[in-house]
């Protein structure tokens, strides 16, 4: 198997994902095959779900008429925080990780229905195809990169801070709301680090991850592709 100096700007041949790869490119294949299939069931499990709340529009109703829709509402938003302990301590149980990886990913959809049921249809299909083609591009160019020896590893601590900032941000925002431009301005920066956080968990998966994390790699990518997505939402909701 012949390889032209990446410093030079040759092409790797083969079948390696990156250079000097030291493990079994079969099996590393395998474990990215395997995160990718949990990975879209939860997007089709999501999209299905969301599609349900969105046209029954009972739904969004009764949690916006009532008290008992809105304590619905507050559970659907912090019952994927309280099932993300269990999910990280049985992750290597299976099935039970699957089981409540399922159960996680419900809990998200349905929250991201009632999120969707706020907005146009025509709104939600714009923001749902930008997400599929920044996801599809942004996962492409980082196989395409990490083939050719760039490493994207040392983006943590900044996509972190910026994560940390995003999240104060967010609840501030819950007692002093922001107006719309600056609400666009908002989405817009915690879009593109999303998008930072879909190329650093690509670049995890391609070369760090262990072979029985394929549940952290899933909730990972499932989690940047979600909030890319409402983010996306938003910037369009405020431009309509």
């Amino acid at each position: 198997m012949a390889k032209s100096d990446i410093e030079s700007g040759g092409v790797i041949t083969g079948n390696e994902l990156y250079p000097k790869m030291t493990e079994s490119s079969e099996l590393r294949w395998a474990f990215i095959r395997k995160v990718y299939t949990i990975l879209s069931l939860q997007v089709i499990l999501t999209v299905g779900v969301s599609s349900v709340v969105f046209f029954v529009r009972e739904i969004p109703d009764f949690i916006t008429t009532t008290y008992y829709g809105l304590g619905v509402f507050f559970v659907s938003l912090l019952l994927p925080l309280l099932m993300l302990w269990p999910l990280i301590a049985f992750q290597k149980k299976h099935p039970i990780n699957l089981i409540i990886l399922t159960l996680f990913t419900l809990s998200i959809s349905f929250a991201v229905g009632l999120c969707c049921s706020f907005s146009k249809g025509r709104i939600v299909l714009e923001a749902a195809i930008l997400t599929a083609t920044m996801v599809l591009g942004l996962t492409v160019y980082t196989f395409w990169a990490v083939k050719r020896g760039h490493d994207f590893s040392f983006l943590a601590p900044f996509l972190f801070g910026a994560l940390l900032i995003i999240l104060v941000f967010s609840l501030i925002q819950i007692f002093h709301p922001l107006g719309k431009l600056s609400s666009m301005i908002f989405s817009g920066i915690a879009a593109i680090l999303f998008c930072g956080y879909i190329v650093y968990d690509t670049n995890r998966l391609i070369k760090k991850l262990e072979q029985d994390e394929y549940i952290s790699a899933a909730i990972s990518l499932y989690l940047d592709i979600v909030n890319l997505f409402l983010n996306l939402l938003g910037i369009a909701t405020v431009n309509s």
